[in-house]
Protein backbone atom coordinates (compact mmCIF):
# COMPACT_ATOMS: atom_id res chain seq x y z
CA UNK A 1 0.00 0.00 0.00
CA UNK A 2 1.36 3.36 -0.88
CA UNK A 3 1.28 6.77 1.30
CA UNK A 4 -1.18 8.49 -1.12
CA UNK A 5 -3.28 4.93 -0.86
CA UNK A 6 -3.07 4.92 3.46
CA UNK A 7 -4.15 8.59 3.18
CA UNK A 8 -6.99 8.07 1.28
CA UNK A 9 -8.17 5.33 3.51
CA UNK A 10 -8.10 6.90 6.45
CA UNK A 11 -9.90 10.15 4.98
CA UNK A 12 -12.43 7.73 3.24
CA UNK A 13 -13.03 5.93 6.19
CA UNK A 14 -14.23 9.51 7.61
CA UNK A 15 -16.84 9.95 5.53
CA UNK A 16 -20.31 8.43 6.40
CA UNK A 17 -21.87 6.03 4.42
CA UNK A 18 -23.97 8.32 1.91
CA UNK A 19 -21.35 9.92 1.84
CA UNK A 20 -19.19 7.64 0.59
CA UNK A 21 -21.75 6.36 -1.90
CA UNK A 22 -22.52 9.58 -3.26
CA UNK A 23 -18.64 9.52 -4.27
CA UNK A 24 -18.92 6.73 -5.63
CA UNK A 25 -22.36 8.32 -7.81
CA UNK A 26 -19.94 11.19 -8.67
CA UNK A 27 -17.63 8.57 -10.15
CA UNK A 28 -20.89 6.82 -12.40
CA UNK A 29 -21.56 10.87 -13.29
CA UNK A 30 -17.97 10.97 -14.53
CA UNK A 31 -18.28 7.86 -16.99
CA UNK A 32 -21.71 8.43 -18.22
CA UNK A 33 -20.49 12.23 -19.33
CA UNK A 34 -16.90 10.75 -20.29
CA UNK A 35 -15.96 11.46 -24.08
CA UNK A 36 -13.52 8.80 -24.88
CA UNK A 37 -12.79 5.34 -23.63
CA UNK A 38 -9.74 6.19 -21.29
CA UNK A 39 -11.77 8.44 -19.19
CA UNK A 40 -14.70 5.97 -19.33
CA UNK A 41 -11.86 3.32 -18.35
CA UNK A 42 -10.67 5.77 -15.38
CA UNK A 43 -13.75 6.40 -13.82
CA UNK A 44 -15.43 2.95 -13.79
CA UNK A 45 -11.65 1.85 -12.40
CA UNK A 46 -11.88 5.07 -9.56
CA UNK A 47 -15.70 3.61 -8.91
CA UNK A 48 -14.63 0.07 -8.07
CA UNK A 49 -11.66 1.21 -5.93
CA UNK A 50 -13.82 3.53 -3.86
CA UNK A 51 -16.42 0.59 -3.79
CA UNK A 52 -13.31 -1.24 -2.21
CA UNK A 53 -12.58 1.18 0.18
CA UNK A 54 -15.96 1.07 1.56
CA UNK A 55 -16.20 -2.53 1.86
CA UNK A 56 -13.11 -2.49 3.68
CA UNK A 57 -14.49 0.17 6.01
CA UNK A 58 -14.95 -1.89 9.10
CA UNK A 59 -17.40 0.27 10.20
CA UNK A 60 -20.21 -1.03 7.66
CA UNK A 61 -19.33 -4.86 8.45
CA UNK A 62 -23.03 -5.70 9.06
CA UNK A 63 -23.68 -8.73 6.48
CA UNK A 64 -26.63 -6.00 4.88
CA UNK A 65 -23.75 -3.38 4.43
CA UNK A 66 -21.68 -6.06 2.83
CA UNK A 67 -24.27 -7.57 0.43
CA UNK A 68 -25.26 -3.86 -1.06
CA UNK A 69 -21.84 -2.88 -1.41
CA UNK A 70 -21.06 -6.31 -3.13
CA UNK A 71 -23.92 -6.08 -5.57
CA UNK A 72 -23.35 -2.50 -6.34
CA UNK A 73 -19.95 -3.71 -7.44
CA UNK A 74 -21.41 -6.83 -9.37
CA UNK A 75 -23.87 -4.11 -11.00
CA UNK A 76 -21.49 -1.78 -12.05
CA UNK A 77 -19.26 -4.28 -13.99
CA UNK A 78 -22.39 -5.69 -15.48
CA UNK A 79 -22.93 -2.05 -16.93
CA UNK A 80 -19.92 -1.33 -17.66
CA UNK A 81 -19.78 -4.62 -20.07
CA UNK A 82 -23.18 -4.29 -21.68
CA UNK A 83 -25.22 -5.02 -18.83
CA UNK A 84 -25.51 -8.49 -20.39
CA UNK A 85 -26.03 -10.90 -17.39
CA UNK A 86 -28.96 -8.39 -14.96
CA UNK A 87 -29.94 -5.71 -17.50
CA UNK A 88 -27.62 -2.96 -15.56
CA UNK A 89 -27.18 0.61 -17.10
CA UNK A 90 -25.73 3.69 -15.61
CA UNK A 91 -28.48 5.80 -15.51
CA UNK A 92 -30.52 3.05 -13.07
CA UNK A 93 -26.90 2.91 -10.82
CA UNK A 94 -26.61 6.60 -10.71
CA UNK A 95 -30.10 6.95 -9.88
CA UNK A 96 -29.64 4.59 -6.83
CA UNK A 97 -26.42 6.58 -5.71
CA UNK A 98 -28.03 9.90 -6.59
CA UNK A 99 -30.45 9.47 -3.61
CA UNK A 100 -27.18 8.51 -1.40
CA UNK A 101 -25.32 12.02 -2.73
CA UNK A 102 -28.50 14.04 -1.91
CA UNK A 103 -29.09 12.14 1.78
CA UNK A 104 -25.50 13.20 2.26
CA UNK A 105 -26.38 16.68 1.44
CA UNK A 106 -28.75 17.18 3.49
CA UNK A 107 -27.07 16.09 6.72
CA UNK A 108 -24.57 18.91 6.25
Amino acid sequence: MNVHHSIEKERWEGLSFADQLGNIGSELSRMRSARNLGDYEKAFERALALIDLTRSDRRWRSVSKLKELSRLRETLADAFSGGSAYGSDLQGLDNYLYSFALAARLKK
